[in-house]
């Protein structure tokens, strides 16, 4: 195979290309990963199994949106296909680091003017893309309440219905949402998708992000999964609001935003995400 990929990767660049070094990175609960390198160039590779390739296809269709706004910074799509009957993805390799207070902070500029970036009038996105392994609907819509509440909530609730998993009525709970959401018409803003503390880094030229899930939808979506799982630092905030400050009913919204990402959990990963899932829809009140 990695013959194989050096011959793509020669031909990608335009220049030769062969795979002397490589080394087993941690690349979480889905892909192999590994850093390559000619011994001159690096680069970052996702393996996975060949059924996986759309999966890679439309992450790499959102890093292009997101570097096509020249807001954000992320990892440059070198190669995408598949080799030796394995999905492949090449992102050219950029040295890490968890955000610490300074970036956090540029990040959550970064985040507000890409947020403010972009005239689309609708919620949606051209194609259907992932959130994580799971196939997220982005047919477009005019009514922000109906998008989130039919092609995120109530999507998910029935494929965790098709895996055995139930959380009351569906669309009771659908309905529900649209209520909460009613007359809550923000500007459709280009959203990174899957913005938890595991998708963004620092680096030597600064703050950047990736594994996105890319959409347009309220911007206080990607505000509100900073807050799981581990949380951004407190900067991140700070320079957010300094460019572009979160509007009134965010408070009461974010729980609503956050159980999209909850009840994918569930189907991902189950375990104690189904009673914590449980327990925010009945915190919610959606099942009343």
């Amino acid at each position: 195979m990695w013959h194989s990929l050096s011959v793509q990767l020669s031909l990608a660049l335009g220049q030769q290309f062969e795979v002397e070094e490589k080394m087993p990175i941690d690349g979480g609960d889905i892909n192999e990963c590994y850093a390559i390198s000619s011994g001159e160039i690096r680069f970052f590779v996702k393996i996975n199994s060949r059924e996986n390739l759309p999966i890679y296809e439309a992450e790499a269709e959102g890093l292009r949106h997101l570097a096509n706004s020249a807001e954000v910074s992320v990892p440059q799509v070198i190669y995408m296909g598949v080799i030796k009957e394995k999905a492949v993805l090449v992102l050219d390799y950029l040295p890490m680091k968890p955000l610490d207070d300074e970036s956090a902070y540029l990040l959550g500029k970064d985040m507000a003017r890409l947020h403010q970036w972009g005239e689309q009038l609708e919620y949606g996105f051209d194609i259907d893309n992932f959130i994580g392994t799971t196939e997220q609907r982005n047919s477009w819509h005019r009514k922000w309440a109906n998008f989130f509440a039919d092609h995120r909530i109530g999507w998910q609730l029935k494929l965790a219905e098709e895996r055995g998993m139930s959380f009351g009525d569906v669309e009771t709970i659908v309905e529900a949402v649209k209520d909460r959401l009613v007359g809550h018409q923000p500007k459709a803003s280009l959203l990174h998708g899957d913005l938890w503390k595991g998708n963004a880094s620092a680096t030597i030229n600064g703050p950047v992000v990736f594994d996105p899930a890319c959409y347009w939808g309220d911007r206080e979506v990607d505000v509100a999964t900073t807050q799981l799982f581990g949380g951004f630092p407190q900067d991140f905030y700070r320079g957010y609001n300094e460019v572009f400050p979160l509007d009134e009913g965010f408070e009461q919204r974010k729980d609503i935003y956050n159980l999209y990402h909850m009840i994918n959990h569930c189907l991902m990963f189950g375990g104690h995400y189904l009673e914590e899932t449980e327990a925010l829809i009945n915190k919610l009140g959606l099942t009343e």
